[in-house]
């Protein structure tokens, strides 16, 4: 393991720490605050809920937007927190290369770090890891073309992993406390992250909680709406067919209800305008001109001059 750096201005991290939660907490909120119960089960098992006898609106939408907040925590802060840390611990600069987040110039050994840097240490999968491989090299030929020496690292905000060496492989892989050290100088930066965050988190928290509570409760709400019986049980078919129903099926059908609403329209006024048409029926107006050229292609409809005419 090199150490690219042997000083850091610690106003900058703190500075870089407080963005960085302030960036994620807001888009935690953000998601929260839009986040809608259809949406979301779409997605889930609804196999799983029934098989757990879970019988309350309630302890469903507790589950799924405890999963979901778990999810999106994760992905959020691997993606706001540890990159502006490194680039201000580091003192190097964002790069404008795709897949690499991190430069840092040694101008004294005329060696450029390029660094890609991660949340914790599971996040390559062959995919992944070759797409990464190709940033690295597309990143090595600016490099060449500045005359500069090149080394590739990818580097972990935390967790273990035995150091490997760019020599052994296409680039140097560190992690925890040894891509801090790395960066700073200092083996302790690792623990100092946390003593730099203060009463930060403190201090969103309270909004945080109001924001989960009202989310929870919109949710509860939507959930009865369009998921319970008049009875107030669940509907365990409605659910199934909301999540796993053929989307062939649902689009046949949505046709033929189109075409039903079409040919009452018409028969109330056959003289009925197409702007009539598409004001009066919530479907888009390219999916009512399809329906239309159907109903004329099967002989159901026919337009004559002004008028409309049924001819089934």
């Amino acid at each position: 393991m090199t150490i690219i750096n042997n000083k850091y201005d610690e106003k900058e991290v703190k500075n870089a720490i407080e963005k960085a939660l302030s960036d994620f907490y807001n888009a935690l909120l953000a998601n929260l605050n839009k986040l809608q119960i259809r949406d979301i089960m779409k997605s889930k098992n609804p196999y799983l809920y029934r098989s757990k006898s879970m019988q309350r609106a309630d302890e469903i939408v507790e589950s799924v937007l405890k999963a979901y907040v778990s999810s999106s925590e994760e992905t959020i802060f691997g993606n706001c927190f540890f990159e502006p840390i490194a680039i201000a611990a580091s003192g190097g600069s964002k790069s404008l290369t795709e897949g690499i987040d991190l430069e840092i110039r040694d101008k004294v050994n005329n060696k450029v770090f390029c660094i890609a840097v991660k949340s914790g240490t599971s996040v390559f999968n062959a995919d992944s890891k070759k797409r990464q491989e190709e940033n690295f090299n597309k990143a090595k030929k600016l490099a060449s073309q500045g005359k500069m020496g090149y080394e590739p690292v990818v580097g972990y905000g935390y967790g273990q992993k035995k150091s490997t060496s760019s020599v052994n492989k296409s680039y140097e892989e560190v992690a925890g406390e040894d891509f801090w050290t790395m960066l700073t100088g200092d083996p302790d930066f690792y623990k100092k992250i946390i003593v730099f965050m203060g009463n930060l988190p403190e201090k969103y928290v309270e909004t945080f909680n109001k924001s989960y509570a009202e989310a929870f409760n919109r949710l509860v709400c939507d959930f009865t709406n369009y998921f319970c019986n008049k009875d107030g049980s669940i509907n365990w078919n409605g659910i199934i067919e909301f999540n796993s129903s053929s989307l062939d099926r649902l689009k046949l059908e949505k046709e033929e209800e189109c075409k039903i609403e079409i040919i009452s329209l018409i028969k109330d006024n056959s003289k009925v305008s197409m702007r009539d048409i598409f004001d009066k029926l919530h479907y888009p107006k390219s999916f009512i001109d399809k329906i239309i050229k159907s109903l004329v292609e099967e002989k159901k409809l026919a337009k004559i001059g002004k008028e409309w005419k049924i001819t089934q």
